[in-house]
C-alpha cells in the first residue's frame, strides 16, 4: 500500500513539473527570450536604485553609477518587438503590435524618463534623484498596465 502511494505521488509530482516548465523560445535569434533578458538586465540596475531611495541607504555616487549603467541598457529590448514575435513565451499582449504607435510613445516616455533620471543622478541630490526615479518607474508601470500580460 505504501509502495503504491509513493509511486502515485511520484507520478503526480512529475506531471506537475510538466505543467510548470518554462516554454522555450525556439525561433532563430530567440527574440522573445532576448528581450526578456534585456528587461531583466534593466531591472537589475533599476531596482537597486529604488531600494536605496526607499530604505534611506542613498549613496549618491553609486546611484549615479547605476543611472549611467541604465543608460547603456535601456535601448536593448525594444528592437526585439518585431511583428512576428507575438508567440509564447512572450509576456507582451497583442496590443503591442495592434497599437504600435501607443507602444512607441510609451517607449519614448521611458527613454526620456531615464535620460532625466541620469541627469538628476549626476546632481547627487537625493530629492531630485528620487523624483526622477519615480517618474521613470511610473513609465514602466503604465506600459506594463497596458501592454504586459498579467
Amino acid at each position: 500500500m505504501l509502495r503504491n502511494f509513493m509511486i502515485l505521488s511520484m507520478v503526480a509530482l512529475s506531471g506537475l513539473q510538466g505543467c510548470t516548465a518554462q516554454i522555450e523560445d525556439t525561433r532563430p535569434g530567440q527574440p522573445v527570450k532576448t528581450r526578456q533578458i534585456a528587461f531583466q538586465e534593466i531591472l537589475k540596475t533599476f531596482e537597486p536604485m529604488g531600494v536605496m531611495l526607499r530604505t534611506d541607504g542613498y549613496e549618491p555616487d553609486r546611484f549615479a553609477d547605476l543611472a549611467a549603467e541604465l543608460m547603456m541598457k535601456r535601448e536593448a529590448p525594444w528592437v526585439h518587438f518585431a511583428p512576428d514575435t507575438d508567440y509564447p513565451p512572450t509576456k507582451a499582449q497583442a496590443v503591442v503590435w495592434t497599437q504600435a504607435d501607443e507602444f512607441e510613445q510609451r517607449k519614448l516616455a521611458f527613454l526620456a524618463a531615464t535620460e532625466a533620471l541620469n541627469t538628476a543622478a549626476k546632481t547627487k541630490n537625493k530629492d531630485q534623484a528620487s523624483s526622477a526615479y519615480f517618474k521613470a518607474y511610473d513609465t514602466c508601470q503604465s506600459c506594463h498596465d497596458q501592454f504586459k500580460k498579467r
